[in-house]
């Protein structure tokens, strides 16, 4: 599943092509707003939240928002007018047209229509955003802190506590801390600090494609999709498992030297 720093540069592209326009033509590949039509509306802008995309159109003095979600395969792609798509018509899920601009949203895991004045009812559940104005580190650390429990892996990946930290992220974080994916919060005597490190992260790959953690875009992580590769601090062989609740299981990968089990 993309990063939120991922969804934020998609939230940059689409309110580049769009923001101001007007819709020449809409199509909602989805049940549930096949017959949706919002040709004419002015685009006002798109902007992330955590993981999820808001674009807000206003049309006959009514304001929607399109609310969508990437989840594990999804894209927007924008395109001029004659040029052929990159992926398969049949993957896509929304267009929109605004003159010789479209914006193709392909295999979104999510897609609503929903009225501006409601988009709590699809976001107000999230955290702090490490990557909104709404960004408020105490409040994160004070939500990862109520259940001491839960290990620290898990917890990095709940939205509810703090929006934007995907398995990438979590897997480097805990590596640049010391941390065993399986610590317990409780035992996390530097929460402020991986907090904050997690939102620098972020914040410097926010802006490029290609994401890094270490620096160097040759060598770009520590120890993400890296099983088996010996460590880059130590040489010990990097491991990989599957972490978190039933039917949510993530991979998590660590170095067993960097980052030794607790207790």
């Amino acid at each position: 599943m993309p990063e939120g720093d991922t969804v934020y540069r998609t939230a940059r592209l689409l309110d580049r092509a769009l923001q101001g326009s007007l819709l020449t033509s809409t199509d909602f590949r989805v049940p549930q707003h096949a017959t949706a039509d919002l040709a004419g509306g002015l685009v006002i802008g798109t902007v992330s939240r955590g993981k999820h995309l808001l674009t807000r159109i206003t049309r006959d003095d009514e304001t929607w928002t399109l609310h969508t979600h990437l989840k594990m395969e999804g894209a927007w792609r924008v395109f001029t007018a004659g040029q052929r798509w990159k992926r398969p018509a049949h993957q896509a899920r929304v267009v929109l047209e605004a003159g010789s601009t479209s914006a193709v949203g392909f295999s979104l895991g999510i897609v609503e229509l929903i009225a501006t004045a409601d988009e709590a009812d699809v976001v107000g559940h999230l955290g702090p955003d490490l990557l909104g104005p709404d960004w408020d580190e105490e409040e994160a650390v004070r939500r990862l802190r109520s259940d001491p429990d839960r290990p620290i892996g898990e917890a990095l990946l709940d939205q509810t506590l703090l929006a934007g930290i995907g398995n990438m992220y979590m897997a480097e974080l805990c590596f640049v801390s010391g941390l065993h994916p399986r610590t317990p919060v409780g035992q996390v005597t530097t929460l402020p600090r991986v907090v904050r490190r997690g939102q620098q992260m972020l914040v410097l790959n926010k802006e490029r494609a290609q994401q890094t953690t270490t620096g160097n875009l040759r060598e770009p992580m520590w120890v993400y999709r890296r099983d088996q590769a010996p460590c880059r601090r130590c040489r010990t062989a990097i491991r990989v498992a599957m972490v978190g609740p039933p039917g949510r299981e993530r991979a998590s990968y660590w170095c067993p030297s960097c980052q030794p089990v607790s207790g």
